[in-house]
């Protein structure tokens, strides 16, 4: 196990939306793809329900009403139903939304905050650079990063604990292209690592489950074909990313793991593939 503390996972999403594959993809099609707004489900022996992302709610779509966060919506057209949600979906697996005490936020675009005000217990648990990049943005900024801050809670400030250069961290296996990685329960089950690039602050989420190890690797690439066939997003893509080299290097580092460590499961938050196989359901 790359982690110490075994968990039980869910992959999941709570909505999608359209955008033609050729952008995320060199070479792919220029026909509208579905991509889910992926999010999943932790279950921890001692914490209980946490969630790493939200994807969409119906929320999003109060928050992008109007100018300019309606340019959002209308760039990425978004397919939703209430049931999908992910406080609907926890209901319907029995657990409430006060049962989730921590919710990992893997960065701060819409598709990926948009069911955090469901849970009104959960403390939220992101790279601090994550938030500072978009946090005092105005309207047009925030839209073109991909920011609603409506999305957030009124104390999101008070529930948050951002990680930071002087939280904990714990050694990773040798071979994996980062030495080591922030330990964010202090406990050695849930290690996150930096994959800027797409977003700046953005995380990854190494966890295991005794049988598998996975690394959440949120929008690093869209798809796991991605990675696999050394396909990297179309150059025009580079105009909603924080830095195109930080996304080479950490694009890079996806091959890498996966040449290494084949058994390991990459799941992207957008793919459409990680979501049948691992998954419990997503866009149709």
């Amino acid at each position: 196990m790359i982690t110490e503390i075994p968990v039980g996972i869910s992959i999941m999403a709570a909505g999608y939306c359209l955008h033609p594959e050729r952008l995320t993809l060199r070479g792919g099609s220029l026909k509208p793809v579905a991509f889910p707004a992926g999010f999943a489900l932790i279950r921890h022996p001692q914490y209980g329900p946490i969630l790493f992302d939200t994807g969409y709610s119906a929320r999003f779509f109060q928050e992008t009403a109007s100018l300019p966060a309606s340019l959002y919506r209308r760039i990425t057209p978004v397919v939703y139903s209430e049931d999908e949600s992910a406080v609907r979906q926890l209901k319907a697996g029995g657990i409430a939304p006060e049962d989730v005490q921590y919710i990992i936020l893997s960065h701060f675009h819409a598709d990926h905050i948009g069911g955090v005000r469901d849970f009104p217990q959960a403390k939220f648990i992101y790279l601090r650079k994550s938030y500072d990049a978009v946090s005092r943005l105005g309207p047009v900024r925030a839209t073109k990063a991909g920011f609603l801050p409506g999305l957030l809670p009124e104390q999101f400030n008070i529930r948050s604990l951002p990680v930071d250069e002087f939280s904990a961290t714990r050694l990773l296996p040798p071979g994996l292209p980062f030495k080591e990685a922030y330990d964010l329960l202090g406990d050695g089950s849930l290690l996150a690592v930096e994959l800027s690039g797409h977003a700046a602050g953005m995380i990854g989420l190494f966890l295991s489950t005794g049988e598998h190890d996975y690394l959440l690797c949120a929008d690093t690439v869209w798809s796991s074909r991605a990675f696999r066939e050394n396909r990297k997003p179309h150059p025009a893509a580079a105009l909603i990313m924080s830095s195109r080299a930080e996304y080479r290097l950490n694009f890079e580092r996806l091959r890498q793991i996966h040449s290494q460590f084949p058994q390991l499961r990459i799941v992207p938050s957008h793919c459409r593939e990680a979501l049948v196989w691992w998954g419990t359901g997503g866009a149709q």
